[in-house]
């Protein structure tokens, strides 16, 4: 069953402008956001467990910390790439790898047009990143993360979720009406986003992040298209 639009809520600005605003907050991210995101992200690291030699992308990297956690889990045999729209953003992930002793390539790039060939990677991982795109955008990103990863490869994502929204949830999604470039980030319905679009769920839980929910998700891209199925 696909969600209709009015579901889920719309992201009303460009990426264009989405770049800007990363650019812009890059410097104290990690004070605002930071203190949040980082218990659920290494969360859904975990239950993504990349295994050394594999090849990862982590798209919407942020400041680096899942760069990090992933090149060092991949290790020297693995290759661990980023994508981000923000340049701000990657100078600072580049310092976070270079005082952590790895390395991992970046890519100034949109996920609806990833610039890899087909099956690259073995995993695809994302943290509070699918919620930034908006809702028409939303069925085609999954298409093209899947495009990515090879046979059996494995998409681990993080997000807002709007599975079982309450009250603080609701009351989050006020604060997106109205401040919609400050709260960005808004909820999806993770899994069912992922089933729409043709994926295998492995495994799926919910975490409370200061009492908002978190969908943490590790899905596989199945062998049908949503329209086939």
């Amino acid at each position: 069953m696909a969600h209709p639009d009015n579901t889920i809520e719309r992201v009303r600005r460009s990426h264009a402008d989405a770049r800007q605003t990363y650019d812009r907050v890059s410097a104290v991210y990690d004070w605002l956001e930071g203190p949040f995101e980082r218990r659920v992200r290494q969360a859904g690291l975990d239950r993504l467990a990349v295994r050394p030699g594999q090849r990862v992308l982590e798209v919407g990297y942020g400041t680096g910390h899942g760069l990090v956690a992933l090149a060092e889990e991949a290790g020297p045999g693995g290759l661990v790439v980023g994508v981000d729209l923000s340049p701000g953003m990657q100078r600072k992930a580049r310092r976070r790898l270079a005082a952590a002793g790895v390395s991992a390539p970046f890519a100034e790039a949109d996920a609806l047009a990833l610039p890899f060939r087909d099956g690259c990677f073995d995993a695809v991982f994302l943290s509070f990143t699918l919620e930034l795109f908006d809702t028409p955008e939303l069925p085609a990103a999954l298409v093209e993360l899947g495009r990515v990863l090879r046979g059996g490869g494995r998409l681990g994502v993080v997000a807002l979720s709007l599975e079982h929204p309450g009250w603080l949830t609701r009351t989050y999604l006020a604060g997106h009406r109205r401040f919609p470039r400050l709260l960005d980030c808004r909820p999806i319905p993770t899994r069912q986003l992922l089933d729409d679009a043709g994926y295998r769920i492995e495994t799926a839980t919910t975490r409370p992040m200061w009492g908002l929910p978190v969908d943490l998700v590790v899905a596989s891209p199945g062998t049908e298209t949503p329209a086939e199925r």
